[in-house]
């Protein structure tokens, strides 16, 4: 069993050879076991979001330690022992205005620097690359409008591809196959979204049963899709690379097994996909002479 795994896994390394080598891509954007921060930040978006996340573990850091420190103060000075005959007062007034001031001036401030993030966000500009996303249970469907094709992105391991979820030999032939390793399994689907590096890619997410949404943490994106409404995110990827995401609405019994696939490459490469994808999923040739009387 052993030996036609081995073998069944070199064979499909070689048959995937020419793919990877095509692609000589990096994979960048996936979960780390045991990983306590971000995933790499690869769009300006995702590099906002992640100081802002600092700045305020800053300053929520500081009130912790600002109320435990008072905490302690107030258990030492002024417990029974230290403290006999407890002062009777009814207010404070420099308190009072201090401890209402206070926090009206820090929400201020963490606010001056999370609404231009936020208004980034839902700012959408006008997209160089145009993609509906719509969410199935329990896959993606990419249609990009601008070049009038589209595909369906199941996770290798799917019944829709090979196997039943779990990791055997053939899912794991299929991975390879598709230039990935075990390691990407529940991660890589069998098709992905290919966009250009440092162009605006718009996309438009809706969904066709019940919600979903489409996210990629690296980006620093993430947009429900609801069944009859369209909603819209915006990134611009500004490294090469593989980068995955999954749903992240609970929508059903395989909700764990709608991941996405985003391939970032070069323009010459992305013209050179669009090519065969228009071939491929729109069903007519890329190029083609009309007849004339």
């Amino acid at each position: 069993m052993r030996l036609k795994s081995l073998v069944t896994g070199l064979a499909a390394m070689f048959a995937a050879a020419p793919a990877i080598a095509q692609e000589g891509l990096q994979i960048i954007g996936v979960p780390t076991d045991k990983g306590l921060g971000f995933q790499p930040a690869a769009t300006e978006l995702a590099r906002d979001l992640q100081w802002l996340d600092g700045m305020i573990l800053w300053i929520i850091t500081a009130i912790s330690i600002f109320v435990v420190a008072l905490l302690v103060i107030v258990i030492v000075r002024y417990n029974r022992r230290a403290n006999p005959e407890p002062a009777s007062f009814t207010h404070n007034t420099p308190i009072e205005v201090l401890w209402t001031v206070g926090p009206i001036l820090i929400l201020l401030f963490i606010g001056s620097f999370s609404l231009p993030v936020l208004f980034k966000q839902q700012e959408i500009p006008e997209g160089e690359v145009n993609i509906k996303v719509t969410g199935y249970q329990w896959y993606w469907g990419y249609e990009y409008t601008d070049h009038d094709f589209a595909f369906d992105s199941y996770m290798i391991g799917q019944p829709a591809t090979v196997g039943n979820y779990v990791l055997t030999d053939e899912v794991e032939a299929a991975l390879v196959e598709a230039g990935y390793s075990r390691n990407e399994f529940l991660l890589a689907t069998d098709t992905a979204v290919v966009v250009p590096v440092n162009k605006t890619v718009v996309m438009t997410v809706t969904a066709a049963d019940v919600i979903h949404s489409w996210t990629i943490p690296a980006f620093g994106v993430k947009q429900d899709g609801v069944p009859g409404r369209l909603a819209q995110l915006w990134f611009k990827a500004e490294k090469e690379g593989v980068y995955f995401g999954q749903c992240s609405e609970l929508c059903g019994k395989d909700h764990a097994y709608m991941p996405i696939t985003v391939k970032v490459v070069s323009e010459e490469a992305y013209e050179n996909w669009l090519k065969g994808a228009k071939e491929e999923y729109a069903g007519a040739p890329a190029s083609y002479a009309v007849a004339s009387n």
